[in-house]
């Protein structure tokens, strides 16, 4: 019997991700992230240098709502130095411990490093070549302007190049995401809601993703008795390159069938992650499968 801890005492958990980033030095951008649920929320903000270093000049959190130990906040300022790469799930655990709290830091901590990967900083007269939404010109700037997006997923693989120019294929990129405006507010924004409810004799598992150029809204459905997925489904109303991010999306129904047990959050790497699969899709199931633990 699946009885996530998250639900101990209530039938319907929400966790709430808004966060945004500003231009706001010559060469590092500042992230922030508000992360709230039913019982906290906090702000945590990073200024950091864009790709390929991603390092963190300072860090800072703070409570909004609930208690949060004043010796998690004083950690998170410990992460100047550290760059958001590999590894740093681990650095993140190892300065705010097991406690009460130090979970939630490090999803903030980590949906700051998401956001980190959204925006690049090219020349300008590069960057204006992706005005008026030409895919191909956006997807060249993608490969110059980030130095993890290679064979990360379908879209940045040579597979996916290839398909270029055999059908139509639309970008909602814009200029700013590669080369801001000094001073710049708010280049990018992303709002993500995460959600577990008990109905039925079911787990219902909801999780979307809206921002400049991502839109995803997906929906699981585990057996509470057997632990086996029974729905998997999504709809994707905005993607960095429709008709190419496209081609992954159907992946999902391979969750259908498996067994939402300890193993599902390795084993979801190859049904949907990869150079096959979609990193998005992937991020936002594994993140839904966190809250089971």
């Amino acid at each position: 019997m699946i009885a996530p801890a998250l639900l101990q005492g209530r039938d319907r958990y929400e966790r709430v991700m808004d966060g945004w980033t500003d231009n706001t030095h010559p060469d590092a951008f500042t992230h922030t992230v508000v992360l709230r649920d039913d019982d906290q929320a906090l702000e945590l903000s990073v200024v950091a240098e864009p790709s390929p270093s991603y390092l963190i000049r300072t860090a800072s959190c703070r409570p909004v709502a609930g208690a949060l130990d004043p010796m998690l906040a004083a950690s998170v300022e410990k992460l100047a130095g550290t760059p958001m790469v590999g590894g740093m799930s681990r650095r993140v655990a190892e300065l705010t411990g097991s406690g009460p709290g130090a979970g939630f830091v490090l999803g903030a901590v980590v949906e700051i490093a998401r956001l980190a990967r959204q925006v690049a900083r090219l020349p300008a007269e590069r960057a204006a070549r992706a005005a008026g939404g030409n895919a191909w010109e956006c997807w060249q700037l993608d490969m110059t302007g980030w130095i993890d997006l290679p064979n990360s997923c379908f879209t940045y693989t040579d597979a996916g190049r290839s398909l270029f120019g055999t059908r139509t294929v639309t970008t909602p990129m814009q200029p700013d995401l590669y080369s801001s405006r000094p001073g710049q507010r708010r280049v990018f924004e992303r709002k993500k809601v995460a959600r577990l409810a008990r109905r039925d004799g079911r787990l219902a598992l909801y999780h979307s993703m809206h921002d400049n150029v991502h839109g995803f809204e997906i929906t699981y459905e585990i057996d509470l008795t057997s632990g086996t997925i029974v729905r998997a489904e999504h709809v994707t109303p905005r993607l960095p390159y429709m008709g190419i991010c496209s081609e992954p999306q159907r992946k999902i129904a391979a969750l259908l069938g498996e067994t939402a047990d300890d193993g599902l959050r390795r084993r979801i790497q190859g049904h949907l992650g990869g150079e096959t699969g979609c990193a998005q899709l992937y991020d936002l199931t594994a993140d839904l499968l966190k809250l089971l633990t």
